[in-house]
């Protein structure tokens, strides 16, 4: 296996230092509009959507402790609730499910009242023993 040589290494070194700098940059901005809007806001209570909550779905992948750090129009709290919110709807499978377990053919279920109409002696242990032979 083949090293790189010193110059590729140097420019690779250089453009992710310029990209980390461009991204610390971006943050800074958007923590200051964030900010400004909270000042804004002073206090009331904002309304959001079930389309603007989609974000949550990043705040696991971000963590608690990141969270905290970060100046956010809501609290981590609620979008780690969001963010559950969503997993727990991703993963409901209530269309797929069926009313239950599935009924006995009309025609057994009229066999079975009528075996235990004609042969009303019999308890349930004799009755189950006829009828699994």
């Amino acid at each position: 296996m083949g090293s790189t040589s010193p110059l590729l290494s140097f420019l690779l070194k250089m453009v992710s230092g310029w990209v980390h700098r461009h991204q610390l940059i971006v943050i800074e901005f958007l923590q200051a509009e964030n900010r400004l809007l909270e000042e804004r806001l002073r206090g009331r209570r904002i309304r959001f959507t079930d389309s603007e909550r989609l974000p949550a779905r990043k705040t696991k992948a971000v963590g608690r402790k990141a969270l905290l750090e970060l100046d956010t129009i809501v609290s981590p709290d609620t979008l780690l609730r969001w963010h559950r919110r969503l997993v727990a709807q991703k993963w409901n499978f209530a269309e797929r499910r069926g009313a239950g377990r599935p009924g006995i053919m009309r025609h057994v279920s009229e066999l079975i009242v009528r075996m235990a109409q004609e042969n009303q002696r019999w308890g349930y242990a004799a009755f189950k023993r006829r009828c699994l032979t």
